[in-house]
């Protein structure tokens, strides 16, 4: 998303946020993308894309909640039906976030990870999936890294340890699941976890455990000593 004057259509289908969260789920997305999702459209020969540029360049992301709609608008191409969009679903996401009545999930062994990837167990592509915690084992960020055969080319420690960074984690677990069902870390899933943990300690940043899940259950590289 680099070119101010891109529009969705110049991207490949895939590449298009609307398209990309269907396949890959809005972690995927950037900043950028998400804000162009809500709005939908561009305005006044401005593309949807530029526009979500615009508007995070007059306020960093984490800033969006403190505009009013009077600010909003003097973001080029944002009307006001489209700042009304924008103040109602980042008050709907305030509100989800203050009305959430479990606590912030802790995950302490495998069983606590298996417990929260329902959504790939069963899956027929393989999702390689990291948990971003801080130093009390807390969930700070879930991402999914990549979806397909997983291989060292889609698993790259940039794609692990940025959002880490990002995020201010302290420790990691990776997590992928098995289609086949089979439980047993492959070759190339020990030589990824191998390059992963490397990286991790040259960045400070611990790897806890690498779990491997189907609908059957699950593996921890921990308890069998690979870590």
């Amino acid at each position: 998303m680099k070119s101010s004057n891109l529009t969705i259509r110049d991207l490949p289908r895939i590449e298009r946020p609307r398209e990309k969260l269907l396949k890959y789920g809005p972690e995927r997305l950037s900043d950028q993308e998400l804000i162009a999702v809500i709005l939908r459209t561009g305005c006044n020969g401005v593309s949807v894309l530029t526009v979500a540029q615009n508007l995070l360049k007059s306020a960093s992301f984490d800033k969006l909640s403190e505009l009013t709609c009077h600010d909003l608008r003097k973001v080029s191409g944002i009307g006001s039906v489209k700042a009304c969009e924008l103040q109602a679903s980042i008050e709907m996401g305030r509100r989800l976030f203050q009305n959430k009545k479990v606590t912030i999930a802790q995950l302490l062994k495998p069983q606590d990870v298996f417990e929260h990837l329902k959504d790939i167990r069963e899956s027929k592509k393989e999702h390689f999936i990291v948990f971003f915690l801080d130093s009390r084992n807390q969930q700070i960020h879930r991402e999914i890294i990549s979806v397909g055969t997983i291989n060292a080319s889609l698993v790259h420690p940039r794609e692990v340890f940025e959002p880490a960074v990002k995020y201010l984690a302290v420790q990691v677990i990776l997590a992928h699941n098995h289609p086949s069902g089979y439980l047993e870390p492959s070759d190339d899933d020990i030589r990824i976890n191998k390059r992963l943990v490397e990286a991790g300690k040259i960045l400070g940043i611990d790897i806890l455990d690498h779990i491997i899940v189907s609908a059957k259950g699950y593996s921890s590289f921990k308890e069998k000593g690979l870590l």
